[in-house]
Protein backbone atom coordinates (compact mmCIF):
# COMPACT_ATOMS: atom_id res chain seq x y z
CA UNK A 1 0.00 0.00 0.00
CA UNK A 2 1.10 3.08 -0.88
CA UNK A 3 2.11 6.03 1.01
CA UNK A 4 0.05 8.50 -1.43
CA UNK A 5 -3.45 6.19 -0.64
CA UNK A 6 -2.38 6.41 2.82
CA UNK A 7 -2.25 9.88 3.01
CA UNK A 8 -5.39 10.06 0.51
CA UNK A 9 -7.69 8.27 2.82
CA UNK A 10 -6.33 9.89 5.56
CA UNK A 11 -7.15 13.26 4.71
CA UNK A 12 -11.04 12.06 2.99
CA UNK A 13 -13.32 14.20 4.30
CA UNK A 14 -16.13 11.75 3.89
CA UNK A 15 -16.45 10.76 7.79
CA UNK A 16 -17.77 7.20 6.63
CA UNK A 17 -15.18 6.49 4.43
CA UNK A 18 -12.33 7.26 6.76
CA UNK A 19 -13.38 5.29 9.45
CA UNK A 20 -14.27 2.34 6.88
CA UNK A 21 -10.49 2.54 5.83
CA UNK A 22 -9.01 2.54 9.11
CA UNK A 23 -11.04 -0.93 9.64
CA UNK A 24 -9.63 -2.57 6.58
CA UNK A 25 -6.22 -1.02 6.93
CA UNK A 26 -5.79 -2.43 10.18
CA UNK A 27 -7.77 -5.23 10.09
CA UNK A 28 -7.60 -6.87 7.09
CA UNK A 29 -6.23 -10.19 8.39
CA UNK A 30 -9.15 -10.43 10.53
CA UNK A 31 -11.75 -9.54 7.78
CA UNK A 32 -10.35 -12.13 5.80
CA UNK A 33 -10.51 -15.19 8.26
CA UNK A 34 -6.80 -15.18 8.64
CA UNK A 35 -7.17 -13.59 12.70
CA UNK A 36 -9.57 -14.64 15.60
CA UNK A 37 -9.58 -11.09 16.52
CA UNK A 38 -8.26 -7.50 15.42
CA UNK A 39 -8.62 -4.32 17.39
CA UNK A 40 -8.58 -0.74 16.50
CA UNK A 41 -8.01 2.49 18.12
CA UNK A 42 -10.90 4.44 17.07
CA UNK A 43 -12.37 8.56 18.07
CA UNK A 44 -15.18 7.99 20.39
CA UNK A 45 -17.09 9.79 17.73
CA UNK A 46 -16.82 6.70 15.64
CA UNK A 47 -18.56 4.22 17.24
CA UNK A 48 -22.05 4.73 16.03
CA UNK A 49 -20.47 4.37 12.78
CA UNK A 50 -18.69 1.14 13.32
CA UNK A 51 -21.43 -1.04 14.66
CA UNK A 52 -23.33 0.44 11.18
CA UNK A 53 -21.14 -1.10 9.05
CA UNK A 54 -20.21 -4.59 10.72
CA UNK A 55 -24.07 -4.73 10.64
CA UNK A 56 -25.10 -8.04 8.66
CA UNK A 57 -21.81 -9.47 8.90
CA UNK A 58 -21.22 -11.93 11.67
CA UNK A 59 -18.52 -9.61 13.37
CA UNK A 60 -19.40 -8.97 16.66
CA UNK A 61 -17.90 -5.80 18.42
CA UNK A 62 -16.91 -4.48 21.55
CA UNK A 63 -15.47 -1.58 22.95
CA UNK A 64 -12.66 -3.01 25.43
CA UNK A 65 -11.47 0.70 26.87
CA UNK A 66 -12.24 4.06 26.54
CA UNK A 67 -9.51 7.06 27.12
CA UNK A 68 -9.87 10.54 26.28
CA UNK A 69 -11.48 11.11 23.33
CA UNK A 70 -10.81 7.73 21.70
CA UNK A 71 -11.46 4.07 22.27
CA UNK A 72 -9.90 0.96 22.00
CA UNK A 73 -12.94 -1.52 19.88
CA UNK A 74 -12.00 -5.74 18.93
CA UNK A 75 -13.67 -6.92 16.46
CA UNK A 76 -14.37 -10.96 16.40
CA UNK A 77 -16.55 -13.45 15.30
CA UNK A 78 -18.15 -15.15 18.39
CA UNK A 79 -17.85 -19.18 17.00
CA UNK A 80 -14.05 -18.49 15.78
CA UNK A 81 -13.09 -17.29 19.37
CA UNK A 82 -15.09 -19.67 21.17
CA UNK A 83 -13.26 -22.54 19.34
CA UNK A 84 -9.91 -20.73 20.36
CA UNK A 85 -11.34 -20.75 23.75
CA UNK A 86 -12.02 -24.20 23.48
CA UNK A 87 -7.96 -25.68 23.30
CA UNK A 88 -6.78 -27.07 26.77
CA UNK A 89 -3.76 -24.61 26.17
CA UNK A 90 -5.11 -21.63 25.73
CA UNK A 91 -7.80 -22.33 28.78
CA UNK A 92 -4.93 -23.34 30.95
CA UNK A 93 -2.84 -19.88 30.37
CA UNK A 94 -6.01 -17.75 30.11
CA UNK A 95 -7.10 -19.20 33.97
CA UNK A 96 -3.57 -17.95 35.23
CA UNK A 97 -4.56 -14.96 33.91
CA UNK A 98 -8.07 -14.86 35.96
CA UNK A 99 -10.23 -15.89 33.34
CA UNK A 100 -12.70 -18.60 34.30
CA UNK A 101 -14.15 -20.35 31.27
CA UNK A 102 -13.71 -20.35 27.77
CA UNK A 103 -17.28 -18.74 27.47
CA UNK A 104 -16.74 -15.80 24.66
CA UNK A 105 -19.05 -13.41 26.09
CA UNK A 106 -17.04 -13.69 29.40
CA UNK A 107 -13.75 -13.34 28.29
CA UNK A 108 -13.90 -10.89 26.39
CA UNK A 109 -15.84 -8.95 29.12
CA UNK A 110 -12.67 -9.77 31.44
CA UNK A 111 -10.29 -8.17 28.86
CA UNK A 112 -11.97 -5.59 28.90
CA UNK A 113 -12.15 -5.05 32.30
CA UNK A 114 -8.28 -5.61 32.21
CA UNK A 115 -8.27 -3.40 29.51
CA UNK A 116 -10.35 -0.52 31.25
CA UNK A 117 -7.85 -1.15 35.00
CA UNK A 118 -4.83 -0.73 32.64
CA UNK A 119 -6.23 2.66 31.14
CA UNK A 120 -6.43 3.91 34.10
CA UNK A 121 -2.94 3.33 35.21
CA UNK A 122 -4.39 0.21 38.10
CA UNK A 123 -2.75 -2.60 36.34
CA UNK A 124 0.32 -3.41 33.58
CA UNK A 125 -0.85 -3.79 30.33
CA UNK A 126 -2.58 -7.35 29.88
CA UNK A 127 -0.74 -9.05 27.75
CA UNK A 128 -3.05 -11.76 27.34
CA UNK A 129 -4.47 -10.30 24.87
CA UNK A 130 -2.30 -11.92 22.19
CA UNK A 131 -4.29 -14.95 22.58
CA UNK A 132 -7.23 -13.44 21.86
CA UNK A 133 -5.55 -11.75 18.46
CA UNK A 134 -4.66 -15.06 17.54
CA UNK A 135 -1.04 -14.96 17.89
CA UNK A 136 1.22 -18.21 19.08
CA UNK A 137 0.60 -18.96 22.45
CA UNK A 138 4.06 -19.52 23.30
CA UNK A 139 4.83 -16.18 21.06
CA UNK A 140 2.28 -14.41 23.59
CA UNK A 141 4.45 -16.00 26.99
CA UNK A 142 7.39 -15.67 25.43
CA UNK A 143 6.83 -11.71 25.33
CA UNK A 144 5.51 -12.18 28.60
CA UNK A 145 8.86 -13.77 30.21
CA UNK A 146 11.09 -11.30 28.49
CA UNK A 147 9.03 -8.08 28.80
CA UNK A 148 8.80 -7.94 25.08
CA UNK A 149 12.69 -8.17 25.23
CA UNK A 150 15.14 -10.47 22.96
CA UNK A 151 12.49 -11.49 20.46
CA UNK A 152 13.76 -13.37 17.59
CA UNK A 153 11.85 -10.34 15.08
CA UNK A 154 9.11 -8.48 15.19
CA UNK A 155 6.19 -8.10 12.84
CA UNK A 156 2.80 -8.10 13.11
CA UNK A 157 3.69 -9.49 16.70
CA UNK A 158 7.07 -9.79 18.21
CA UNK A 159 8.42 -13.61 17.60
CA UNK A 160 9.52 -15.70 19.54
CA UNK A 161 9.11 -19.56 18.59
CA UNK A 162 8.87 -20.52 14.98
CA UNK A 163 9.95 -17.63 13.09
CA UNK A 164 9.78 -19.62 9.59
CA UNK A 165 6.01 -19.85 10.20
CA UNK A 166 5.38 -16.33 11.37
CA UNK A 167 7.36 -14.97 8.22
CA UNK A 168 5.15 -16.92 6.50
CA UNK A 169 2.10 -15.75 8.66
CA UNK A 170 3.29 -12.23 8.11
CA UNK A 171 3.31 -12.46 4.02
CA UNK A 172 -0.49 -13.93 4.19
CA UNK A 173 -1.60 -11.18 6.20
CA UNK A 174 0.58 -8.51 3.89
CA UNK A 175 -1.54 -10.06 0.90
CA UNK A 176 -4.71 -9.86 2.70
CA UNK A 177 -3.96 -6.22 3.35
CA UNK A 178 -3.65 -5.76 -0.30
CA UNK A 179 -6.09 -7.61 -1.37
CA UNK A 180 -8.53 -5.64 1.08
CA UNK A 181 -7.37 -2.14 0.30
CA UNK A 182 -7.60 -3.05 -3.38
CA UNK A 183 -11.44 -4.14 -3.00
CA UNK A 184 -11.95 -1.06 -0.68
CA UNK A 185 -10.55 1.39 -3.46
CA UNK A 186 -12.91 -0.24 -6.06
CA UNK A 187 -15.58 0.62 -4.01
CA UNK A 188 -16.39 -2.60 -1.89
CA UNK A 189 -18.13 -1.67 1.66
CA UNK A 190 -16.78 -3.99 4.77
CA UNK A 191 -20.13 -6.82 4.56
CA UNK A 192 -18.45 -7.11 0.94
CA UNK A 193 -15.01 -7.44 2.26
CA UNK A 194 -15.26 -9.26 5.05
CA UNK A 195 -15.42 -13.34 4.59
CA UNK A 196 -18.48 -14.50 6.04
CA UNK A 197 -18.28 -17.81 8.36
CA UNK A 198 -19.58 -21.30 6.23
Amino acid sequence: MTVEVLTYMAADSNREQRIAFALVAQCAPFLKGMRTASVLNIEKGWVRDLYRMINATDISCRILAVKKESCLALFYREDELKEMLAAQEIRQFLREHGYEDGEPLRAVTRLSARMNRYAKGEIPFPHEMGVFLGYPLEDVKGFIQNGGRGSLFTGYWKVYHDPERARLTFLAYDKAKDSAVNEFLTGKNIREIARMSA
